[in-house]
């Protein structure tokens, strides 16, 4: 049996007195691979962070890995939904996996930090470009590259928070391959709005709006989403809460009298 390495219990985040996650409870367990799917302004990004322990929740238990978020989180990698760098800047693509390995301004890069990063780049498909600068790679070898930076500590749970937003459609397919091929080594949790990712690549789906209405395999899942919502997963997918189609109905409604 798989053992549980994140712990959320009756979880509740406000902000200002505004409720952001309300009484959320999820289980995450070795090797899974997890989609975290809703409306936008559901919480995701939110939920993320409290497991990163870079957001503390007013009320509920977090355990990570057994620990507090953040001393758990050293064994976690994360790509956020916005990396911002200078294109123009002069640091190759091993320079930026390099930057994953961190340690403090007066500490040099050792042999084994350089072999990490290397080890890393080949793992991504990306070892070929170390040396080029990285304002010069398309949009999805990028990601790949900051793929790369968060797993060369060899963490065991991976966070991505729609990784593949700007890729086209053709290196999204390559880039959830590889993510089957990191799950053999770690979980992930991945945000995403693509349900064609979820339905072909993740096990499992937590469906979140603020509150988690459904956690578990994905078959059951994607029908829950419209349950929940009551509107088609199309609608879901694009981030639109059901409140809106009610209104755009009633005022269909309303126009047609």
């Amino acid at each position: 049996m798989r053992k549980e390495i994140v712990s959320l219990k009756n979880v509740e985040v406000y902000f200002n007195d505004t409720p952001i996650l309300e009484n959320v409870s999820l289980s995450i367990k070795q090797n899974d691979f997890l989609a975290i799917i809703g409306p936008n302004g559901g919480g995701k990004t939110t939920l993320l962070k409290v497991i990163l322990g870079l957001i503390k929740p007013n009320k509920g238990e977090v355990k990570v890995f057994g620990r507090n978020p953040k001393e758990g989180r050293k064994l976690i990698g994360y790509l956020p939904q916005y990396t911002f760098f200078d294109p123009n800047f002069p640091m190759s693509v091993l320079d930026v996996v390099l930057m994953g390995r961190y340690r403090g301004i007066f500490r040099n890069y050792s042999e084994e930090d350089k072999n990490a990063a290397l080890n890393a780049l080949k793992t991504v498909g990306m070892l070929e470009f170390k040396d080029r600068q990285i304002g010069r790679l398309s949009g999805g070898q990028l990601q790949r590259v900051f793929v790369a930076r968060a797993i060369v500590r060899e963490p065991k749970l991976l966070l991505l928070d729609e990784p593949t937003t700007g890729i086209d459609p053709e290196m999204q397919k390559s880039f959830y391959e590889l993510l089957l091929k990191l799950k053999k080594r770690m979980a992930i949790v991945l945000v995403t709005h693509d349900i064609g990712v979820v339905s072909t690549y993740v096990e499992k789906i937590a469906c979140l709006n603020r509150m988690l209405f459904y956690h578990g395999p994905k078959e059951a899942g994607l029908k829950k989403l419209e349950d929940v919502y009551q509107c088609p997963i199309e609608v879901i997918a694009h981030g639109v809460p059901h409140r809106v189609l009610r209104r755009h109905e009633k005022n269909d409604r309303d126009s047609s009298v």
